[in-house]
């Protein structure tokens, strides 16, 4: 049920990036071949294979953590570097947001049809919860997750360069903050919250 909201999930994300860098003047994921639809391209070895598959097996599927391969993208080569950052970094989690919207019209339209069949259900149900996920989590304002680059755009040049020197740590920073249920009491939840109030609204044109 999970597969096809996943793989959907990380190439429309990961694609976004490029195709927005490009409009902004960085050719550099087009000239990869990473603006493609073609899930093998954005696969990174431990990130979307090993981490995840070891993270459920070692926690009996309580907590599962994975990323893909980044989108290679030059900054510098951008028309506005430190504004059209951030219409890159929003474009992921804006593609995972308008996924989530999109499973819940396929889950309206099979209640309003009369399908019920557990499986199909069961992945509009997946489609919506995995691109939330990735939407408020890849959000989360530190690097380098898209949401700190978001604030090094928004921020003075001082501040923002402060920030940016997080970045070569972020990522431990942002495991331990999630092993420790920090990220997910102080930001998971009450953007999850927003998330599904807009996903039943959704649905309740259907129902």
């Amino acid at each position: 049920m999970y597969a096809l909201p996943v793989l959907f999930s990380i190439t429309l994300h990961e694609a976004a990036h490029g195709y927005v860098a490009r409009h902004f003047g960085d050719n550099t994921a087009a000239m990869l071949g990473r603006i493609t639809l073609n899930p093998i391209k954005h696969i990174d070895p431990i990130g979307t294979i090993v981490m995840p598959l070891a993270l459920y097996f070692m926690t009996s599927g309580a907590f599962v953590f994975g990323y893909a391969k980044p989108v290679p993208v030059a900054f510098g080569n951008l028309r506005n570097p430190k504004r059209d950052m951030i219409w890159v970094a929003l474009a992921g989690p804006a593609t995972n947001f308008i996924q989530a919207l999109l499973w819940a019209v396929v889950l309206g339209v099979l209640a309003i049809t009369g399908l019920h069949e557990p499986f199909f259900l069961g992945m509009a149900k997946a489609g919506i919860a995995v691109n939330l996920v990735m939407w408020a989590f890849n959000l989360f304002p530190l690097p380098p997750l898209d949401g700190g680059r978001v604030l090094v755009g928004l921020l003075p040049y001082r501040q923002a360069e402060a920030v940016s020197r997080i970045e070569p740590y972020g990522f431990f920073i942002v495991m331990g903050l999630v092993v420790a249920g920090v990220i997910s009491a102080i930001w998971m939840r009450p953007l999850m919250s927003v998330g599904y109030a807009i996903v039943d609204t959704i649905l309740k044109l259907f129902l």
